[in-house]
């Protein structure tokens, strides 16, 4: 739910001056001013405790559904069982950002340029605090963001003590854990800090780490792919556009695509692997550090993050059998080669979602407006066409729909960026957002350790039994 983002626009377009950042301090002790999201946290957080409060006290024991053997056996699909405030998705409409839809952000969130896609940051805020932020409140928060970004040599060290040939993900997560020695929250908890006041040191790791992923994961492309020849931030670039610059990249289209690839990977709510592994570590007071690294453990999996690469792996084995111009017929044939052979059509489907992702669409919409004429565009855009009804014809598929990476492969081989295998590390420095401002807001709200209840097959045998 919104905290009356939409309806308060014309008061969050408040004037607004930029405050230098802080470096090496605990900020959370500071004051601050409208373009400050630490103090805009500080206002909202005794309202969102105390709606918490009533909600529990008024309607505790209301039922939210009824738990099935299948729920249970299959992985907890459709179990409601998570408070996950940033986000929410609906089977028929796609994700919306504190009730906003991709197409909603595009449109109301701060660009780079006119007319251009969201700035990352600006979905920051909106993630923390429910509210469309202005220009200035962006600019600022990019400005802090920046004045965080230094990340300190031993983690280099700790990553070059891996084999340049590990999985980029292997080097990513090592190198978010050994950035975890800098915790606040962890120190702050060896002192003995109220448990009111955790979302405070909470909040100083989360935007810490943020600042540093980015960093981090261009660092390990350019260990792997480039000789280790590092890039250093543009103090003048935003934060998706200062990505793509430490990447190596700096078409201006390239810039745009980083941003919007970044916001529209950011969050997808609380029940994915990666989002759910997060809120699980971190429901037992581990820092954001932890908690973040374990997600990324989760999103390397290839039901999950890692399912980016094989997307563009399995595309550019379509062309190596079949040619760039593949006929309708011929993308026929070979789709169902691959059901045939045991294997799914990587990109196609959801566990959630029963329609295209608007994740896709905003990415096809991107294409058609950069690279209309490119070959592997208009492959994905004939697989568009074939592979749902042959899914639907398998009569096994609830969604036979394309999702986010049937094209994100696609538009970052476009632009250079042809290392599939490290595709799942920008789907990682996504995430960051959406995982922390929502743990961020776990503190807050004093959200309680995970512990559901597991059974044997002999239990659910004899409780069938019993309820036969």
């Amino acid at each position: 739910m919104v905290f009356r983002s939409v309806s308060l626009l014309s008061k969050l377009r408040s004037r607004a001056v930029q405050q230098p950042g802080l470096r090496n301090s605990v900020r959370w002790l500071q004051t601050s001013s409208d373009v400050d999201l630490h103090s805009q946290l500080k206002e909202l957080i005794p309202e969102q405790q105390e709606r918490l409060k009533k909600l529990k006290s008024e309607h505790g024991k209301v039922q939210l559904g009824n738990i099935t053997v299948d729920m249970v056996l299959g992985g907890m699909r459709g179990m409601t069982g998570l408070l996950w405030e940033t986000s929410l998705l609906d089977p028929d409409e796609g994700i919306r950002f504190r009730g906003l839809s991709i197409p909603e952000c595009q449109n109301l969130l701060p660009a780079a340029k006119p007319g251009g896609e969201p700035l990352p940051e600006g979905l920051l805020w909106l993630l923390l605090t429910g509210k469309v932020p202005t220009k200035e409140q962006v600019g600022a928060l990019s400005a802090e963001l920046r004045s965080r970004a230094t990340v300190p040599d031993h983690v280099y060290k700790t990553i070059d003590a891996l084999p340049v040939t590990a999985h980029p993900m292997t080097q990513f997560a090592t190198g978010v854990m050994a950035l975890q020695v800098q915790s606040e929250f962890q120190k702050a908890y060896e002192k003995g800090i109220h448990k009111s006041k955790y979302w405070e040191p909470t909040y100083e790791d989360s935007l810490s780490l943020i600042a540093q992923v980015p960093i981090v994961a261009a660092y390990v492309y350019r260990r792997m792919y480039k000789n280790g020849e590092v890039i250093p931030m543009d103090e003048s670039l935003d934060y998706g556009g200062n990505f793509a610059h430490m990447l190596g990249f700096d078409n201006p289209a390239m810039l745009e695509l980083m941003r919007l690839y970044v916001t529209i990977h950011s969050d997808h709510e609380g029940g994915n692997v990666s989002a759910h592994t997060g809120h699980l570590v971190a429901s037992a007071l581990s820092d954001p550090y932890l908690s973040f690294a374990a997600a990324l453990n989760g999103l390397a999996g290839p039901l999950h993050g890692l399912a980016n690469q094989e997307v563009l792996l399995w595309i550019k084995s379509v062309v190596e059998e079949c040619g760039e111009n593949v006929s309708k017929e011929k993308l026929q044939d070979y789709v169902w080669k691959t059901l045939n052979s045991g294997k799914v059509v990587p990109g196609f489907g959801h566990g959630v979602l029963r329609k295209t992702d608007p994740r896709y669409t905003c990415q096809r919409e991107f294409a058609l407006k950069h690279l209309p004429e490119d070959p592997l565009f208009k492959l994905v855009s004939n697989l568009y066409e074939v592979v749902p009804p042959i899914l639907l014809e398998l009569g096994k598929v609830k969604n036979p729909w394309p999702n986010v990476d049937a094209h994100s492969g696609v538009l970052l081989n476009y632009y250079g960026l042809t290392e599939a295998r490290y595709y799942t590390v920008l789907f990682g420095v996504s995430r960051a957002i959406g995982i922390c401002s929502q743990l961020i807001w776990d503190r807050a709200l004093g959200l309680a350790l995970e512990r559901p209840k597991s059974v044997t097959m002999e239990w659910l045998e004899g409780h069938c039994k019993k309820t036969a």
